[in-house]
């Protein structure tokens, strides 16, 4: 992602820490753009079956709130997923091989795109059931207060998950209960093709969600700045409080709803409308303030976009090249012992 912006200020009062941290948040914004990117080519060339969801637009999120988590701390996402595992920090070809269907994938090529799970970095799955996740991240929560622990919980769902009678449930027990869960609402104005004023009889989601006992609020998650400031105080508080938060994160993706729609975005909302919410593409939002504040120069950037085009590049060799399940993959990993 290049803008022709060159260093124009001292860096004396940035420590190095925090530097090098803000350089993190664009490198993983970054690789979740290349790599979305490259998941969109592969879908057309019939490389990646079933389903895809991409991210593209709302990187920010994602990593914003991922970075001030404790690694003990758990995430469980809806079927648009792969930010999330590839902020977590998951092997990239581990996941491009799952979603190329292959044994080496994170699952062993079972789950696909929808279906992401990684234990090993405390993510519990993405769910292709609208609200699903909502139960589930409940669950998990319950399960860490009963156990005494210090770790929380993010649930991230979409707006069209609103309407859905186990989130209301899910959220009058985690209020009734506190228990330590962020409910993280990505309203991206869209629930697949339907505006959030045609679903939601309030278009504030925050609001809707702010009788449930704990605190609610709606923030701007397309400045990744923004959203590391609030995770951070509102990670803080819930691990503090001992007790839930939701937040509607306002957002946008750039792109159709699934890579099979071709006619999507083009029939439900305008070009317009896109190339409007583009300006505030995140990545290059960044970019220009790690420019202008002298924390990167333009080649160092470029440096950035070359190194994660070569670690797309190796994930999808490592897919390509990779096996398929053998049949008796379908007896594995079905029931537990």
């Amino acid at each position: 992602m290049s803008t022709r912006t060159n260093r124009t200020k001292k860096t004396a009062h940035i420590p190095d820490a925090e530097r090098a941290e803000l350089i993190e948040l664009y490198r993983q914004m970054l690789l979740i753009r290349r790599f979305e990117e490259h998941c969109d080519k592969a879908y057309r060339q019939d490389k990646i079956g079933g389903y895809l969801h991409l991210y593209i637009g709302e990187e920010a999120l994602a990593v914003g709130f991922i970075s001030q988590l404790n690694p003990d701390d758990r995430v469980l996402g809806h079927y648009r997923d792969h930010g999330y595992v590839l902020a977590l920090g998951s092997d990239p070809k581990a996941v491009m091989a799952e979603l190329y269907g292959k044994v080496t994938g994170l699952c062993r090529g079972k789950g696909g795109s929808m279906h992401l799970y990684d234990k090993e970095k405390n993510f519990l799955g993405g769910y292709a059931i609208v609200g699903d996740v909502i139960g589930i991240a409940t669950g998990v929560a319950f399960a860490a207060k009963y156990e005494g622990s210090d770790r929380i919980v993010l649930c991230f769902f979409g707006d069209g998950a609103m309407n859905a009678g186990l989130l209301h449930e899910s959220l009058n027990m985690a209020g009734l209960w506190k228990l330590p869960v962020i409910y993280i609402v990505e309203n991206n104005k869209y629930a697949m093709g339907t505006p959030v004023e045609l679903h939601s009889a309030v278009t504030n989601l925050a609001k809707r969600a702010s009788v449930y006992g704990f605190p609610s609020e709606t923030i701007d998650a397309m400045d990744v700045l923004e959203v590391r400031k609030h995770a951070r105080r509102i990670i803080d508080h819930v691990r503090t409080h001992k007790e839930p938060y939701f937040v509607e994160a306002i957002t946008y993706r750039f792109v159709g709803h699934g890579a099979a729609d071709i006619t999507d975005p083009g029939s439900y909302r305008t070009r317009e409308e896109v190339e409007e919410w583009r300006k505030r593409d995140p990545i290059p939002t960044l970019a220009k303030y790690l420019l202008e504040n002298g924390i990167a120069t333009q080649d160092e950037l470029d440096a950035i976009d070359r190194e994660v085009r070569a670690v797309v590049e190796e994930a999808a060799r490592f897919a390509d090249e990779s096996p398929d399940p053998p049949l008796d993959e379908l007896w594995e990993h079905v029931f537990v012992d």
